[in-house]
């Protein structure tokens, strides 16, 4: 028998003084068995900071073919696709082909982070709508811990600096772009 999905409930609210983006999302975050609380963490973190009314999680580990987070206009066109781990170089050009805009946070042990980024680098020159953004392990573990099965959330982002926390403990992230998305020269 298939293990299922554990079902958590974030209510979060956004803070996004960067983007100029202030709102409160009500998430229903279904972890799949082999997935963390880091990973699930690093997932509402993404979705946080892409927060827009159309941003929803994809299937992600149970669907090769959906993004862990993702946004589709109204037409059904995928805008934005967001990757968390370390997706391999064939998977982030097939996605870079299908969306607008691409994002990867890449998290995990120091040095398996920068292996990852050393093979994937080179294949990913040509893409121009992909960012690759590392976040530290200890940043991501301690978002390991305000993970809940009902959570109440506040993120808030100025300057680049971005805190998630609940009513007992609030962790600070320094992502680190790695990539950033390529300018059409004219």
């Amino acid at each position: 028998m298939a293990l299922k999905a554990t079902i958590f409930k974030a209510a979060l609210q956004i803070a996004d003084m960067d983007r100029n983006y202030y709102g409160e999302h009500t998430l229903t975050i279904a972890r799949h068995p082999s997935e963390t609380d880091e990973r699930m963490m690093v997932r509402v973190l993404a979705f946080a900071l892409h927060a827009d009314e159309r941003l929803s999680f994809g299937r992600g580990l149970s669907d090769e073919d959906e993004p862990d987070v993702w946004e589709k206009d109204l037409t059904g066109a995928i805008t934005t696709w967001i990757d968390v781990g370390l997706p391999d170089d064939k998977r982030i050009r097939k996605a870079a082909g299908r969306a607008g805009q691409v994002y990867v946070y890449s998290y995990g042990a120091a040095h398996g982070t920068r292996l990852w980024w050393e093979q994937v680098e080179g294949k990913l020159d040509k893409t121009r709508n992909v960012s690759v953004i590392r976040l530290a392990t200890t940043e991501t573990r301690e978002l390991a811990s305000l993970a809940d099965r009902n959570m109440r959330l506040t993120c808030t982002v100025q300057d680049g600096q971005i805190w998630l926390g609940n009513d007992g403990a609030s962790v600070e992230v320094h992502p680190e772009t790695v990539k950033a998305p390529q300018q059409r020269r004219r």
